[in-house]
Formats: C-alpha cells, sequence, structure tokens
C-alpha cells in the first residue's frame, strides 16, 4: 500500500510541476478571468431577459448582464482547465512514455493526472465564484462553484484528450477555444435565439448552465443537473483515459523470443554428437601409379 502511495504522491508531484512552470496560465487564471467576468457584466445591459429555467420549471427574469456574466465564468473556466490540460499533456507525453515503458504503472499516472485536474479545476472555480460575487450576489453561491468545477472538469478531461491525440498545439488550442465558444454561446438566452431548443441539452456543459443559472437567481437545488455535468465528465475523462494510453503505447516492433536454452521441469537432454571430419586416405590404401 506504501509503495502504490508513493508512486502516486511522486507521479502528482510530476504533474503539478509541469503545470507550475506554464507562467502563461498563472496570467491567465489571475487576469483573465476577473478581466472576461467584468466586461461582461458591464457591457451587457441590466434589461431583464425573461426565460424558463429547465432545470427548475420557474420562468425568471435576470439582468442580462448578470446572465451573460454568468456564462462568461462558464466560458473563463473552461478555456482555462482545457488549455492547462491540454498544455501539460502535449509537452508532457514523450516523458509519461518514457516511464511507461519503463515499467512506472499507467494507474498511477492517470490518478496523478486526475487529481492535478481536479485541483485546478477546484482553484479556478472558487476564483471565479469570488469574482462573481464582488459585482453580484448570486443566491447560491456554493452552487455556483459547483457548477463551474463540473464544467472545469469536463474540459480539462477534453484537454487531456486533445492533447493524447493531436500532433499540433495550435490544433489543440482551436478545438479547445471553438468548443467552448459552441457551446456557451448556444445556451446563453441574451445572445442566441436558439437557447431553448432542445439540442442545447447535449451540450458539454449543459449541466453547468442550467446549474449555475439557478445558483444566481434561484433557490432551487439542481442535483440532476449537476450529475448530467458530472457524467459528461465521465465522459470525456474515458475519451481521455483511451487517448493516453495510445500516446504511451510503445511503438517498438514485437520480435520473436529466442526458445529457452535451459531444459525445463528437471528433463535433461544429452549433448548433440559433435560430427567430426572424415580422416583422410593413406598412402597405403592408395594405387601406386
Amino acid at each position: 500500500m506504501r509503495f502504490h502511495w508513493t508512486r502516486f504522491a511522486l507521479a502528482t508531484g510530476f504533474a503539478l510541476i509541469e503545470h507550475g512552470r506554464n507562467r502563461f496560465a498563472m496570467v491567465l487564471v489571475t487576469l483573465f478571468v476577473p478581466l472576461w467576468t467584468t466586461l461582461a457584466f458591464v457591457a451587457m445591459p441590466d434589461t431583464p431577459a425573461h426565460m424558463r429555467l429547465r432545470a427548475t420549471g420557474e420562468t425568471l427574469a435576470p439582468h442580462g448582464n448578470e446572465l451573460t456574466e454568468l456564462s462568461g465564468a462558464l466560458n473563463a473556466v473552461t478555456l482555462i482547465t482545457g488549455f492547462m490540460m491540454f498544455a501539460a499533456t502535449f509537452s508532457g507525453n514523450s516523458f509519461d512514455r518514457r516511464l511507461a515503458m519503463a515499467g512506472y504503472p499507467r494507474a498511477h499516472l492517470v490518478l496523478a493526472k486526475v487529481t492535478a485536474l481536479a485541483l485546478i479545476s477546484a482553484a479556478v472555480a472558487a476564483y471565479a465564484t469570488a469574482v462573481t460575487c464582488l459585482a453580484w450576489t448570486p443566491r447560491q453561491p456554493l452552487l455556483l462553484a459547483a457548477a463551474l468545477f463540473g464544467a472545469g472538469l469536463t474540459y480539462g478531461a477534453l484537454g487531456v484528450g486533445f492533447g493524447s491525440v493531436l500532433h499540433r498545439e495550435v490544433e489543440g488550442m482551436f478545438a479547445i477555444v471553438m468548443t467552448s465558444i459552441i457551446d456557451l454561446a448556444l445556451q446563453n438566452p441574451v445572445t442566441s435565439s436558439g437557447a431553448d431548443n432542445p439540442l442545447t441539452r447535449y451540450l458539454p456543459s449543459y449541466g453547468a448552465m442550467q446549474a449555475s443559472t439557478a445558483a444566481g437567481f434561484s433557490t432551487s437545488p439542481v442535483p440532476r443537473h449537476l450529475a448530467i455535468q458530472f457524467t459528461w465528465f465521465a465522459g470525456a475523462a474515458l475519451i481521455a483515459l483511451v487517448g493516453f494510453r495510445r500516446s504511451t503505447r510503445s511503438t517498438l516492433p514485437v520480435t520473436a523470443q529466442p526458445p529457452d536454452p535451459k531444459p525445463r521441469n528437471g528433463d535433461f537432454s544429452l549433448p548433440a554428437p559433435r560430427r567430426t571430419a572424415e580422416p583422410s586416405a593413406s598412402l597405403s590404401d592408395t594405387e601406386t601409379p
């Protein structure tokens, strides 16, 4: 047990060190979250946006700037966690492959990535919730933090999957950005006329969007939609696991093993007789001219 714990702790340390080296991500967390959420709150009008929240069945009329600020917080959390996990996976693929080929258990490496993802998502979600509470007061701050945490986990797992299967850094960044933009833009009733379309419930952050909206403007709990979001995380984590196993597999050709020269089961075999050269003919056996 102690042996497994030591390996898990060592792999987690490697993962956190890799994230700590990404200074650009630290700048994004510090500046992008408050900048994006504040701009969304200030730039949008505070006109009430009448909407029906599917999670609770209530008809709400939240201020448009507050609703857009929630969407901006979700967008910021998903982009940052997805970017951080993609960058760490993309740059650490060769290191993980060497560890796996050297005999380091893949299970410990995977658990270390999940632990790092959970810590990052929790920190970014708590920070985004605190920034939101500075602008206005959601009715259920803890539910808002849980919704942001679930969205961060989902996009972080997607980032691991993209980092394991894509071969260029720009491809992964484009995939994360476009996925987050399309996902959240279609669900914002202020900016999208298709927000009430039933197809939006199949988007990756649907559960988080419903839960965060309920957290901001309702007092009703929505455990079902939180469960939907964590189900999305489980699916994204499964895709990431398949991609990770693919990226850490050995690419060396499989060669046939030579036969074992040692006898088995106590059976002893006699050595093969040595072949000797035939004796040359003597002069007495040859004819004389």
